[in-house]
């Protein structure tokens, strides 16, 4: 009876964990609209962006995701893919792709 009271207990524990899990994947991604994803630049300090889909058709994005794959492989520890070059750099490529689509 003991052995089966610990079951119910562990198995309602991992039912909270998941649902735990669930509500954090959704409060992630619940601020990047349909047609964008999430981004973190910077060498140090990362900072999140939030970019339109259609920037990965870009030559020039597609270098930095090109030395994003060489320095960190599809391993994002931050749930994001992690872009490494300067904030400013960022910001300039993307004032630009942006410029292009209007």
């Amino acid at each position: 009876m003991g052995f089966r009271l610990m079951m119910v207990t562990n198995v309602k524990q991992i039912m909270k964990l998941q649902s735990f899990a669930r509500n954090l994947l959704a409060a992630a991604t619940a601020d990047v609209p349909k047609g964008y994803f999430a981004v973190y630049v910077g060498e140090n300090q990362k900072q999140r962006f939030v970019v339109p889909i259609s920037y990965l058709s870009d030559p020039s994005f597609q270098d930095l995701l090109s030395q994003a794959e060489e320095e960190f492989g599809f391993d994002h520890p931050t749930g994001g893919l992690t872009i490494p070059c300067k904030v400013a750099s960022f910001l300039e490529l993307t004032s630009r792709l942006q410029l292009n689509n209007l």
